[in-house]
């Protein structure tokens, strides 16, 4: 990918940043300056600002509502967006769901799901992982037993962030318990609303509710809401997983971090001076530093072969163990920096600003290597598909 960007390029960059600037409620501002975190709310409100413009999903194609924006923009824009500060975007819609509808789907499904998505009016959430089935996905035993034209689905789903906002869920389901269990998964669009549904949210060690289980409960569910054909699910399931390693590269939550540090370093003070200028905790920064920029560069070259039409493969699952690690670090190291003051605890809100919950921030995180598939997951698939290790 080439990263020296055309004077068109650049303009369009000062078109992007002097939009957010004029757009971005001054809430928002100064909560991204670091006065405040941001709620579900609030990325809800900024995905309609975003809708208004047109500028809400840039990875989709234009005829369904995306920009039709090259790589280069596509990287510009969300350059731009989080050296602002902005919302981050519920994922699940926009990035995950949404992109499979597009591929996959039928005419109806499209014309159903796709412009609530955009416009942020239905929400969603990932039924994937269950009690004793999260990391082997294709155990799941959740069923969808055939009732003629809909499925009665009995199970429970564990680990659905945000399914208490939800109003829709995207689910793995068995239908058929007679062959090998890959082939026998079906990939299934229930409503929340559906009488049997009950969402129960667990507190977090990061303090937040951001995780649900979810039961299902001779729950009907028409059977024009499987995407990608019946027992296909595996398929559907793989798709959808290669562009959550993708965004699981966590650029934005790494570039923010590492910001967010160098700016905690250069006001907290250590023998008189601020703590960016010891070579000690100077060498620690750019140790990490140089770690991120590499990797960035990496996700460039994912980027540029999804620009010209290449799903995301296997490489991804380097991208999910490179960046999960790297954010775990970042954390670390500013829960180092802190010291004694990180452990200060802020239990209001979703997400709140690194400075004042490094605590909370720093356990979320601790998830990382686990949500999207395990790190030994990953590990597994890089050596299976990429490296084309014999298994043992």
């Amino acid at each position: 990918m080439n990263l020296t960007f055309s004077e068109e390029e650049e303009a369009f960059r000062r078109e992007v940043r002097a939009w957010i600037e004029e757009a971005m409620p001054e809430d928002m501002r100064e909560r991204a300056r670091g006065a405040g975190g941001f709620a579900l709310e609030d990325s809800v409100a900024w995905q309609r600002i975003l809708h208004e413009k047109g500028w809400v999903a840039p990875h989709w194609p234009k005829e369904v509502g995306g920009t039709g924006w090259d790589a280069a923009r596509r990287f510009i824009f969300n350059e731009e967006m989080e050296l602002a500060g902005t919302p981050q975007l519920s994922v699940f819609g926009l990035s995950m769901v949404g992109p499979l509808i597009i591929s996959f789907g039928t005419e109806e499904q499209k014309k159903r799901f796709l412009p609530k998505i955009l416009s942020g009016e239905e929400l969603w959430c990932q039924g994937y992982s269950e009690p004793g089935s999260g990391s082997d996905l294709a155990s799941l035993r959740t069923t969808a037993e055939d009732a003629g034209d809909h499925f009665i689905v009995n199970g429970q789903k564990t680990w659905t962030t945000y399914a208490q906002y939800a109003d829709w869920v995207f689910c793995l389901v068995r239908t058929d318990a007679n062959v090998k269990k890959q082939a026998g998964i079906t990939f299934l669009l229930i409503d929340m609303k559906t009488p049997g549904v009950e969402v129960k949210p667990m507190l977090t060690l990061g303090h937040t509710a951001a995780f649900c289980d979810t039961f299902f409960d001779n729950v009907k569910v028409p059977k024009e809401n499987v995407v990608g054909g019946v027992n296909q699910g595996w398929t559907m399931a793989k798709a959808l997983l290669g562009h959550e390693r993708t965004m699981l590269a966590m650029i934005g939550p790494s570039r923010n971090a590492l910001q967010k540090i160098k700016r905690i370093a250069s006001t907290k003070r250590v023998n008189g001076r601020p703590m960016l200028e010891d070579p000690v905790w100077r060498a620690k920064i750019a140790r990490l530093e140089m770690r991120f920029r590499a990797h960035l560069m990496v996700s460039y070259r994912a980027l540029a072969d999804q620009q010209k039409g290449k799903m995301p493969g296997p490489e991804s699952s380097i991208l999910k163990l490179v960046g999960t690690k790297l954010i775990q670090e970042l954390t670390e190291l500013a829960m180092e920096i802190m010291g004694e003051n990180s452990l200060s605890w802020y239990n209001e809100g979703v997400c709140m600003p690194l400075e004042e919950s490094i605590g909370p921030y720093f356990c979320y995180e601790r998830a990382a290597t686990i949500y999207g598939g395990s790190n030994e997951i990953q590990r597994n698939v890089i050596a299976k598909m990429i490296l084309q290790l014999p298994s043992s």
